[in-house]
This record gives structure tokens, C-alpha cells and sequence, in this order.
């Protein structure tokens, strides 16, 4: 499986303008054949009152990140990839710094998509594991 042409960093980066994920801080900041990563601040933003990487915020960069990559796998003039499920194991707290997450397709199908998106600190240890299901339905 690989995405229907040359991932646009700059493309993803200005279809998020004026969107939660622009609130939140994250940023496309690579991407290969099949796979598609971001960055995400740990701040006042995304954190809790107890001071650690809200677990919603980390939902929200997976799903950012599983959507995004969906959506390059078929053609968006005639279909589109939304969200079914969601879950996410949070596995070690981030007070400060960046959180890196990266989805790679575990199923593309005609008409459902699962991803796998793991989120790691700046050390490169799992922060969080997700997994989402995507419909893929006509425009």
C-alpha cells in the first residue's frame, strides 16, 4: 500500500489552519510511501492541570495523523476517510518538549482503513499507541 501521489507536507500544514490541530500545535513534518508523521508541543495547550501530556490531546494527534493518512489513500473527490473508532494505551507521561507521532496503515480496504499510531517523546520512547478504524465513504 502507498499514498495516490507525493505527500505535500506544505498542503496538510495549510489545510490545518484555523483548526484544532493548529490550536494544538501540530505540525506535518515528514512523511513516506505509506506512512505519515507530525509533531506536537507539550504545553500549555495540550497539558492537564496536573501538568502531563493530556491523554485527549494525544487522541487528537493520532487521529489527526491516521485521517490525514487515509485521506492520501484515496481519491477525495469522490470519497473521503472519517473516523469509526479510536483507542489509545497511554504508556509514559511528557510534562515539557515535543511529542512525535507516526501512522503506518495496518489495513486499507475499499471500504475501512485501520491505522496504527505511536506517539513518542523526544528521547524516542512510546508516549501513547493508538489505533483507529476509518470509514471510507462517497463524497
Amino acid at each position: 500500500m502507498a499514498f495516490r501521489a507525493p505527500v505535500s507536507l506544505d498542503e496538510l500544514n495549510r489545510l490545518s489552519r484555523g483548526t484544532l490541530i493548529e490550536h494544538l500545535g501540530i505540525v506535518f513534518t515528514a512523511a513516506g510511501d505509506d506512512w505519515l508523521q507530525a509533531t506536537m508541543p507539550v504545553d500549555e495547550r495540550t497539558r492537564q492541570p496536573y501538568g502531563l501530556l493530556h491523554g485527549g490531546a494525544s487522541v487528537v494527534l493520532a487521529e489527526t495523523l491516521g485521517s490525514s493518512a487515509g485521506n492520501l489513500c484515496v481519491d477525495t473527490a469522490s470519497q473521503v476517510c472519517v473516523g469509526l473508532e479510536i483507542n489509545a494505551n497511554h504508556l509514559r507521561a511528557a510534562r515539557s518538549g515535543v511529542v512525535t507521532g507516526t501512522a503506518r496503515a495496518l489495513h486499507v480496504g475499499r471500504t475501512t482503513q485501520v491505522w496504527e499510531i505511536r506517539i513518542d517523546n523526544e528521547a524516542g520512547k512510546p508516549v501513547c499507541v493508538s489505533r483507529l478504524t476509518l470509514a471510507v465513504v462517497p463524497v
